[in-house]
């Protein structure tokens, strides 16, 4: 699919960069307009914390404007899990932080680039989206009952905009951990969105280094992802029955085994599963 935008290259679609210089990008993710025919403009960013002492996420998704935010939190020494979801925008993901807080919990955390930012542009239904993947090491406190747990953990930043079709459905995967080979390793896998053979956000970093990797087949019951098995501590869950959007999804915890779509196989590995499907 040729793209066209003012003062910009034509560009066939899927496109993949990594490190990209920002007008290089086939759309313009900041100048999306709010309706495009009648698709509104979703937009979202999610923040994803995965080590062996604390999981945790945060997230603020719009929809036309419209917000919904939502964040958790699993300390594994404790057992302690708790999340919370409202239609308020009620995190603060600014870039280079995430605050959240309530319900007993308070996060404040600094967050630094950790790896080469990968963006892609693919088509969905009549029109263009975009994503940017970016590794990341995130830096200080969150308390959870009481208890203070000083955080020094890897992590992703999930970066998306577009007019994507009115019903939406995908599985993903995103971690961190290490290889038996002693690299950090992260990852993002995906089936439903900007998943094309070629130019996909599939992605493996290698010490920060990003490697496009071939498709992988999840679980029914997302219990694994081509090689890569999965096993839940904690699970998130919810469906939004509303006038003009449906969403349901399962998004548990937990710890990955086995082999990466790459090739690199996991001595530890920590992180999320999910799968979503919407009419918005």
């Amino acid at each position: 699919m040729p793209v066209h935008g003012k003062g910009r290259t034509r560009v066939e679609l899927p496109w993949r960069a990594v490190e990209p210089d920002g007008g290089d990008r086939p759309i313009d993710p900041d100048r999306l307009p709010r309706l495009r025919g009648r698709r509104p403009l979703k937009r979202w960013r999610y923040v994803g914390i995965y080590d062996e002492r604390v999981r945790l996420c945060a997230g603020l998704v719009r929809i036309a404007g419209a917000p919904q935010s939502f964040w958790a939190v699993h300390d594994r020494a404790a057992g302690a899990f708790r999340e919370h979801t409202t239609l308020r925008a009620a995190v603060d993901l600014p870039d280079g932080a995430a605050r959240f807080g309530g319900r007993g919990v308070r996060a404040d955390l600094r967050l630094e680039p950790a790896g080469e930012r990968v963006e892609v542009v693919s088509r969905h239904g009549a029109h263009p989206i975009w994503t940017r993947k970016t590794p990341l090491r995130a830096r200080g406190r969150v308390s959870i009952d009481g208890r203070t747990i000083e955080v020094d953990a890897p992590g992703l930043l999930d970066d998306s905009a577009g007019h994507h079709a009115r019903r939406t459905a995908w599985s993903w995967s995103a971690g961190c951990g290490s290889s038996t080979e002693g690299h950090a390793v992260t990852w993002n896998l995906v089936d439903g969105l900007h998943d094309a053979a070629e130019h996909s956000e599939r992605t493996v970093w290698l010490d920060g280094i990003a490697n496009e990797v071939p498709p992988a087949a999840f679980a029914a019951d997302l219990s694994a992802v081509g090689d890569l098995r999965f096993s839940t501590e904690v699970e998130r869950a919810r469906h939004d029955r509303l006038i003009l959007v449906d969403s349901a999804y399962r998004q548990p915890f937990g710890t990955f085994t086995g082999t990466l779509p790459c090739g690199t196989t996991l001595r530890t590995g920590h992180g999320v599963m999910e799968r979503h499907e919407a009419r918005w």
